[in-house]
């Protein structure tokens, strides 16, 4: 479990003073929820998972509130008052007022073939629609190749999706989401498939079909393809934005963590970057790294400014244990661990005029999963404090 920082929270002002403070605690310990409403929250499955979104001091971001850490967690919510708001409490001291983002109107509609919308795509943080086309992955039935803190069989295995996502049924829930939820953006992963795009053809069908219905930026996310020349079939599809996910720098945490991803070196994924950020046009092409897994303060720091100086925006991430997956019990990074690794790349991300405002679409825009986006800079927001 995190180690607990000394006590900020004096008083309102101290609150808002110490907003990044505030942001790396709550996503390094969670939060105990005693009371659930607004967005539901999930328990397993593909990610962002065992989270819920939270608005916090002007910035949305999502909490671990299913975890080991959360449930033992110095920070608590309870219930939603009458306009709305849940007091956020500290060792049992209010100091700060949050909201939650609205459960979806979209979710209470199928498509024309029956499947809930909800399966087919859900509502991340406040504004962001995301799914997952293919929700397999050749890696993830084999202890030797899988993921270790993925859970992406999980969700079907639970009946809270479906196994492939049709260019039709996205259309139609994207449309109905920008209508009744006001979506501002697409994230769409995939599962690796069989085929040597990795995944590409099924993201630009995708793509098409729900650029064409709504004209909203996307983000596509897979492994580097063998032909690099899907990245411009991509962006001819509607893609704006393209994650390619290292997860971990350090090839010893790779090979130990993702073995059967760490078969594509990290080589592989620079060359791949090179050529991506040609298409795409520097700071529209970004990575996760998971801070945590293994990678030190000074690997993620260093591997953040190569990523930058390539035209790559680092998406640095603190590791959320998942439920299900083979690294539930490992530990989440500290607060402190955050804080010294996300300022000094949010100073780098500024320097370089590649903050996530700058990003079209996706992880980096949206920005939930970290507190990185306020360490870029100062921005100005309305509050609401104890």
């Amino acid at each position: 479990m995190p180690t607990l920082s000394s006590n900020p929270y004096s008083s309102p002002e101290a609150v808002f003073n110490q907003k990044n403070f505030l942001l790396s605690e709550l996503q390094s310990f969670g939060v105990q929820l005693t009371n659930e409403s607004g967005a539901p929250s999930r328990i397993g499955g593909a990610g962002p998972t065992d989270h819920k979104a939270m608005n916090v001091l002007g910035t949305t971001i999502m909490v671990p509130v299913h975890t080991h850490s959360s449930a033992v967690s110095p920070f608590r919510v309870g219930k939603v008052d009458n306009d709305g708001r849940v007091a956020l409490t500290y060792e049992g001291e209010r100091i700060a007022t949050i909201t939650y983002p609205a459960q979806p109107k979209f979710y209470d509609y199928s498509t024309s073939d029956g499947v809930p919308y909800w399966k087919i795509a859900t509502l991340h943080s406040k504004d962001v629609l995301a799914t997952t086309i293919l929700q397999t992955c050749i890696r993830y039935g084999n202890k030797k190749t899988k993921c270790q803190f993925c859970a992406i069989g999980e969700s079907l295995r639970a009946g809270r999706t479906i196994a492939h996502k049709r260019p039709k049924q996205l259309a139609e829930v994207a449309l109905a989401a920008q209508r009744y939820d006001g979506v501002k953006n697409v994230v769409m992963t995939t599962g690796t498939p069989v085929t040597d795009d990795r995944g590409a053809a099924v993201l630009a069908e995708s793509a098409k079909a729900i650029k064409d219905a709504t004209g909203l930026p996307i983000q596509a996310q897979c492994e580097p393809p063998a032909d690099f020349s899907w990245f411009q079939k991509l962006k001819d599809a509607g893609v704006d934005s393209l994650g390619m996910h290292l997860e971990a720098w350090d090839e010893a945490v790779r090979a130990e963590i993702m073995p059967g991803k760490a078969e594509v070196p990290l080589s592989y994924y620079k060359k791949a970057f090179k050529a991506s950020v040609a298409v795409f046009g520097r700071g529209q092409v970004s990575t996760y790294l998971l801070a945590g897994l293994g990678d030190s303060a000074e690997t993620l720091i260093t591997a953040s400014r190569e990523l930058i100086d390539l035209g790559v925006y680092p998406f640095v991430v603190p590791f959320v244990p998942v439920t299900g997956t083979q690294l539930e019990n490992h530990p989440a990074p500290s607060a402190e661990f955050m804080r010294g690794v996300l300022g000094p790349i949010g100073r780098m991300l500024e320097d370089a005029g590649m903050t996530s405002d700058t990003v079209k679409a996706g992880c980096a825009k949206c920005g939930a999963c970290s507190s990185l986006s306020s360490f870029e800079k100062s921005k100005s927001s309305n509050c609401n404090v104890a």
